[in-house]
């Protein structure tokens, strides 16, 4: 898809327009546990930090999402479905009591969201939530955590983010089903199958390329994209619910979902593009580094197992102080992969947005690398297991060493936990950056590739 026209909807920007008691008592604080002791090992100090942005408003309600970024993102108390779902799955990756623990809280918050919607009833979560109190840059309070005053969810109207796209839907579906999986606990697959119910009506095309579409707007209104990641992530939804609901429709969905995303194959150049805007057309530029990992974990397919490498010749980067807009300090560097084809040709001489600092084209994804990391291990071809090691070394030095400091509800984090999303501000080529603040997102993606946890296989 273009820049502009994907800007307002990336699961990753906007796309607005015009739980049981003794899970919950059995949830400590991760804050808590820091102030007793530091983690010393750095998956830990990665679960601390997952705990801490789960945590950070302690005063408003058991039923909670873990804040996305920390405060000084400047998006307050947004909680990102996408990134809680990513949350759920790093957690059960753990295998540990409090991270089963959390995960249970978690997932119950989804799916107190999904009933409790303040318009709609028909199964879908929005983009993103509001988990604490704020007051926005207009000077308009925010006063309630993740559950209203009227009991209904906290929609994150605030910055627009109250479309659904398929993907974050899918990813959801994702979390929901593993807790079944893992739990044995019916609501969760039953909310995983509303999600996919939801996209099968909002998202199913008859369009010549087939697959399903972007999702809704705020104002409900269709949207013509149609995505390669979104209907990856569905590759592994609709197996998973065929095999836990052993009903073989889905069989027939994820066929569907499956045909698009090797429509987006480039065999000359071995890789998968981005999707198409029309339904007809397939989008060339830019060509993002998650559909070239996300294929790898979910189709595991020997044919299509170059994208890896395209993705680690053609987007790698090394982020250094020398660098021109980069934000690394002196002596430090980290290597690893940007996001997308068009971030190695960003204007480095303007901001990507206002008031947004200007962009280094060698800023390391830290979320992507990790993409990269796990799916390198996953093909296990000769050098694989090295080049991934190398990557996770580069991501737990920016654990150790970038955005000390940073908050969450105003509460310092654990030193040394939490992976920033960028090691400099970059240019996503998509209408929106990344930046160095510690991200839920990006800390989940490294604790799945450290434990080698495959989280898209179905």
């Amino acid at each position: 898809m273009t820049g502009r026209q994907r800007a307002a909807l990336s699961r990753r920007t906007f796309i607005g327009a015009g739980v049981g008691a003794a899970a919950l008592a059995s949830v400590g604080s991760g804050v808590a546990r820091a102030e007793a002791g530091a983690p010393s090992s750095a998956e830990e100090r990665g679960h601390g930090f997952l705990a801490a942005a789960m945590d950070g408003y302690p005063d408003h309600g058991g039923i909670r999402l873990a804040q996305s970024y920390t405060d000084q993102a400047g998006l307050f108390s947004t909680a990102f479905t996408y990134d809680n779902a990513l949350t759920v799955l790093a957690h059960l990756a753990g295998r540990t009591r409090d991270g089963r623990a959390r995960a249970v809280v978690l997932g119950d918050a989804l799916l107190y969201a999904q009933e409790h919607d303040p318009v709609h009833d028909d199964g879908r979560l929005r983009q993103a939530y509001n988990v604490g109190p704020y007051v926005f840059y207009d000077g308009s309070r925010q006063p309630d955590g993740f559950v209203r005053a009227d009991g209904t969810a906290n929609v994150g109207t605030q910055f627009g983010f109250t479309g659904t796209a398929v993907g974050d839907m899918a990813w959801a579906g994702i979390a929901l089903s593993a807790l079944a999986r893992r739990t044995g606990e019916p609501r969760f697959l039953a909310g995983a199958v509303r999600i996919a119910e939801w996209i099968e009506r909002t998202g199913r095309t008859e369009e010549p390329l087939g697959g399903y579409k972007f999702g809704v707007n705020g104002a409900d209104e269709k949207l013509p994209f149609t995505s390669t990641e979104h209907n990856t992530d569905l590759v592994c939804l609709f197996g998973r619910l065929a095999r836990l609901t052993g009903d073989r429709v889905w069989l027939e969905r994820r066929a569907r979902a499956r045909d698009f995303v090797l429509r987006m194959w480039e065999p000359d150049g071995g890789f998968f593009y981005t999707g198409t805007n029309d339904g007809v057309t397939v989008n060339t530029s830019p060509v993002p580094e998650d559909t070239q990992t996300w294929t790898r974990l979910a189709l595991d397919s020997r044919t299509h197992a170059r994208s890896l490498d395209w993705a680690a010749a053609e987007l790698a980067v090394l982020d250094h102080a020398g660098r021109p807009n980069s934000t690394v300090p002196e002596g430090q560097s980290y290597e690893g992969v940007t996001f997308s084809s068009a971030s190695l040709l960003a204007n480095e001489d303007a901001p990507i947005a206002d008031s947004q600092p200007k962009p280094d084209r060698n800023g390391v994804w830290f979320e992507g690398t990790a993409h990269l990391a796990l799916a390198l291990r996953n093909r296990h071809a000769r050098g694989d297991e090295a080049r991934a090691r190398r990557l996770i070394a580069s991501i737990e030095r920016a654990q150790d060493l970038l955005g000390a400091g940073q908050t969450v509800g105003g509460t310092t984090l654990p030193e040394r936990s939490g992976v920033v999303s960028a090691s400099s501000p970059l240019d996503t080529g998509f209408g929106f950056g990344y930046y160095p603040y510690r991200h839920t997102g990006a800390t989940a993606w490294y604790l799945l590739a450290a434990t080698r946890t495959n989280p898209l296989k179905a």
